[in-house]
């Protein structure tokens, strides 16, 4: 039987950031992707799917998308893995989330750093790492066969903040131009925040980013 990769999106804290638990379906091993908060509601859902958690992924580094990654590896002691361009948003973490009017507990540092290209064990299947900064300069997208987890790189009819630090509106079309509108148009963009879209739709009618293709 095939193996098939199974999603389970959660909007978690008070940004309603898109947390994704993937897993193989074959193997039950599984991922989380993005733990912007909530920790207990994240593994009380990991627990009644019966998913091995072996990871922790972030798509960048921003507090809202690493909440409940001090919390959560605690309870289940997995690296944590992160683009290295997004080092200071992590050591930054817990005081950005202070200016915000939040408190979180400071997450901790990378376990391992992803690579543009990278292969991510999911099971017996795969995540390839597409590095898409500019909404911060180690954002990165996941992608499995026809889904993307693109974090706040895109979204149904808009584009990633770039007015944050280290953001660059330059920097962030080049990626959704050349690394997500050169995949194909029914390409599921799974989105860190609001609803999924794809590739396509956003070619055709994001106001922010059209698909003139490469440059």
């Amino acid at each position: 039987m095939t193996s098939k990769l199974a999603v389970e999106p959660l909007a978690v804290g008070p940004l309603m950031t898109n947390c994704y638990i993937v897993w193989d379906e074959g193997t039950m091993d599984g991922a989380i992707i993005d733990p912007g908060e909530d920790a207990d509601v994240i593994l009380a859902r990991v627990t009644a799917l019966g998913v091995r958690i072996d990871k922790i992924l972030a798509t960048h580094c921003h507090f809202d998308h690493i909440a409940a990654t001090a919390p959560l590896k605690r309870q289940i002691d997995v690296p944590f893995l992160a683009h290295e361009g997004d080092l200071f948003f992590v050591e930054d973490a817990k005081d950005s989330a202070r200016r915000w009017g939040f408190d979180i507990e400071q997450p901790p540092l990378p376990d391992k750093y992803l690579e543009e290209g990278e292969k991510i064990a999911v099971g017996s299947l795969e995540l390839e790492v597409l590095c898409t900064p500019g909404h911060s300069p180690g954002g990165v997208s996941f992608l499995h066969g026809d889904m993307v987890f693109a974090g706040d790189c895109l979204f149904q009819g808009s584009i990633g903040r770039t007015d944050f630090r280290q953001g660059s509106l330059e920097v962030l079309s080049e990626s959704i131009r050349n690394r997500l509108y050169t995949l194909p148009d029914n390409t599921l963009v799974m989105t860190g925040h609001g609803p999924v879209t794809t590739i396509g739709d956003e070619k055709r009618f994001n106001p922010f980013v059209r698909g003139e293709g490469p440059r």
